[in-house]
């Protein structure tokens, strides 16, 4: 089967590059990349044709502000046809032997979705059950958008990422679409619950954490508008309320549990998103949209 990759960005050229570069002999006949630029549009175009004289399958749309509506116009912007797609960010790298990994994944016919796992600068961003593990809807969490594989049509069944949630989205919700979109498949396809794929550890694609490269304000800004859509999240499917009160008031520790840039201070605005969130109202700034991806 075919793989899509949907990559919105906001223009930034140089790891675009390096994300082309990466998958630049890896990708197979039939495969295809959409950039999806909200940013610099012009200036992603030509990246976009440049690579493809250079016959890696891509092209690049437009879309305005938030990361779900851009990969929603991505997978339309697709060729047609069922296909597997996957979301990679703009500063997501591809190592070699990554897509043929993938491809092993998917080639059959009762492929549904699956999950593999995200590096940044320190190693694995979550752990991911093993391979046999059945979904569930405190595992779900393990994968996140870039780790994200969907049969097209099922992509398609459940109306997509909701345009509500994630970053750039003009809600305060600015994370947690993938896992959205993931539970909401669960409910319409019952099978996904025992035949979603965990692939094995050692099959990744690299990145950068999140707060690499951010002032301390920056930084707990993002933590903050982060919390919130977990929250969110948490409150619209219905998680037992103990389980929510336990992840909130856990969000005082993230600090301490995570390594540098990541400091004790940034523990409470992550409570803080977080609670907001469960309820389902901020206090003080509604539009904290997070500037990065």
């Amino acid at each position: 089967m075919n793989i899509g990759f949907v990559v919105t960005t906001l223009g930034r050229l140089d790891p675009l590059r390096a994300l082309l570069t990466s998958l630049e002999g890896q990708l197979r006949d039939g495969d295809h990349v959409v950039l999806v630029a909200q940013g610099a549009q012009d200036d992603v175009a030509a990246l976009a044709a440049e690579f493809a004289a250079r016959g890696v399958a891509v092209t690049s749309t437009t879309s305005g502000r938030g990361a779900s509506l851009g990969r929603n116009t991505g997978v339309a912007a697709l060729p047609p046809g069922e296909a597997v797609v996957t979301f990679p960010n703009d500063n997501t790298t591809y190592p070699a032997g990554t897509v043929d990994a993938l491809h092993a994944a998917i080639d059959d016919s009762a492929f549904l979705a699956g999950g593999f796992t995200s590096w940044d600068e320190r190693g694995p961003k979550t752990t991911l059950p093993t391979p046999g593990t059945p979904l569930d809807k405190y595992n779900v969490w393990a994968v996140i958008e870039m780790g994200i594989l969907m049969r097209r049509s099922l992509f398609d069944a459940v109306g997509g990422f909701d345009e509500d949630l994630g970053p750039g989205s003009a809600t305060p919700w600015q994370v947690a679409e993938g896992t959205d979109l993931l539970l909401r498949a669960m409910a319409h396809e019952p099978r996904l619950l025992t035949e979603f794929r965990w692939l094995p550890a050692e099959v990744h694609v690299d990145g950068i954490s999140t707060g690499f490269g951010l002032s301390d304000a920056e930084r707990r800004r993002k933590l903050r508008a982060y919390g919130r859509g977990t929250g969110r999240a948490f409150a619209v499917h219905g998680y037992p309320l103990w389980w929510r009160a336990a992840f909130t008031g856990a969000g005082l520790l993230y600090g301490l549990r995570n390594p540098k840039p990541i400091t004790v201070a940034d523990g409470w605005p992550m409570f803080l998103g977080r609670l907001e969130g469960g309820l389902g109202r901020t206090f003080g700034q509604a539009r904290m949209v997070s500037t990065t991806r």
